[in-house]
């Protein structure tokens, strides 16, 4: 192995490592929040790529039905939970994101699936076509066991991966897919090439890094989720609603798994269950930092990356066993300087 060797195994590891610093990101932001360890983050990632990836050719995704489904049985629990509490004041705001906007996409892709749209366009579609499963899956799945433990969201979480990769299978079937480049060229950096999307991959993790640390220090919602991640009581009490809390967190998760599948579909095939592998990579990275620090679950991102990207070249029929070895160290690791704690605290 010579030097030229190694940078191109890092531009790999670096360009892996940024889509799992998102995920990674993603799930941390979830578990501080609602105390899910999501591990049906990958697939948004799936989900968002082979959207994109059937508009661009022309067909209809089958994310459309299926997001006009969930959103019509998450308004009949609504209507039904109103109708047991006398409450009626946010059904126009719940009718609104779920029944108008699926109704309103369900109609309109057929139109937008022509192949005349710039890709950007088409990466918005699909955006708004996955975007409100986030809170879906939460209303559906999590919320009326949002004050159960921690091992109790986890079985959920199994049973939500399974479901999501079934309905993938559905709507997607098992052939795999790849969407163009998202921007072309290269750049000369010493011996080594490097790809223009590599350069959009790192900018838009920083990009995104940075807006929700904006997002979370400067704005009225980022500051009610941080003060449900430090206090579910607390905020309860103040009168933070937890559910709103948990409906916002996982539309975040939803988009960035979402973006990060977008962003790897032109380097990568995408099946309907490859996101899975990549949601545990980013579970990985979030382990580092014990689900809880974004740094550290950003530099663990960039290590596993790295790791993966190397160990493909050494013992590429053991890559991923190597990458999910590592959780073993790292969580006794992690381990020996942890104590104890009840689940609300």
């Amino acid at each position: 192995m010579d030097s030229t060797i190694v940078l191109i195994l890092l531009q790999d590891g670096v360009l892996n490592g940024a889509i799992y610093a998102l995920l990674g990101l993603a799930l941390v932001l979830v578990f501080l929040v609602t105390r899910v360890i999501f591990i049906p983050q990958g697939e948004f990632v799936a989900f968002g790529a082979l959207t994109l990836a059937f508009i661009i050719n022309g067909k209809v995704p089958g994310t459309v039905t299926l997001l006009l489904g969930a959103g019509i049985v998450v308004f009949i629990l609504e209507v039904l939970q109103s109708i047991r509490s006398g409450h009626w004041a946010g059904i126009v705001k719940t009718a609104a994101w779920t029944l108008a906007i699926p109704i309103a996409i369900y109609f309109a892709v057929p139109h937008i699936v022509d192949g005349k749209w710039p890709l950007w366009a088409n990466m918005l579609v699909s955006l708004a076509i996955v975007l409100p499963m986030g809170p879906m899956v939460y209303r559906l799945a999590y919320q009326p066991v949002a004050e159960a433990s921690v091992l109790v969201l986890l079985i959920v979480s199994v049973a939500v991966h399974f479901a999501l990769t079934g309905l993938a299978l559905v709507f997607f079937g098992a052939e795999g897919w790849r969407t163009p480049a998202l921007i072309s060229g290269q750049v000369n950096m010493g011996v080594v090439t490097w790809s223009a999307q590599t350069f959009l991959v790192l900018g838009t993790c920083i990009t995104l890094i940075i807006s929700l640390w904006l997002f979370f220090g400067k704005t009225l919602y980022g500051r009610a989720l941080r003060a449900t991640a430090v206090n579910r009581r607390g905020a309860r009490l103040v009168g933070i609603s937890t559910s709103m809390s948990g409906k916002l967190t996982f539309t975040l998760a939803a988009g960035i798994g979402a973006l990060s599948g977008m962003l790897i579909a032109p380097v990568t095939t995408i099946y309907y269950d490859t996101g899975f592998l990549i949601g545990l990579k980013g579970f990985v990275a979030a382990i580092f930092g014990g689900i809880i620090s974004y740094p550290v679950a950003a530099i663990g991102a960039i290590f596993v990356g790295i790791l993966e990207a190397f160990s493909s070249f050494w013992a590429s029929a053991y890559k991923e066993v190597i990458v999910f070895t590592l959780i073993i160290p790292v969580l006794l690791w992690r381990s020996f300087g942890m104590q104890h704690t009840d689940d609300e605290d």
